[in-house]
């Protein structure tokens, strides 16, 4: 019965030591994790990440970004179209 105190006892002991080193080695690689400013995942070696005006931006929102630009003259050219639309029709239903 002592045995299986002891040998309980070690195993606490060496879970708790494994314990602090895993909270020590995650606090040592903070600095190297950044997290996304807009989906707010966290970006370590394997994610791409960004630094943009002190913020960084990981890949993924990045190419959003992107393609949302890319199309924002068409967006511009459909605002334009549809003011024009209700001007011709206010303009037709003053007459």
């Amino acid at each position: 019965m002592p045995t299986e105190k002891r040998v309980s006892r070690d195993e606490t002991l060496e879970s708790i030591i494994e314990g602090r080193k895993m909270e020590a080695y995650a606090e040592h690689m903070t600095k190297d994790m950044h997290s996304c400013w807009i989906c707010e995942k966290v970006g370590y070696k394997n994610r791409l990440m960004k630094n943009i005006g002190g913020r960084y931006i990981c890949f993924d929102c990045l190419k959003q970004l992107k393609e949302s630009f890319n199309s924002l003259d068409k967006w511009e050219a459909e605002q334009q179209l549809e003011k024009e639309m209700r001007k011709k029709i206010d303009d037709s239903l003053k007459m």
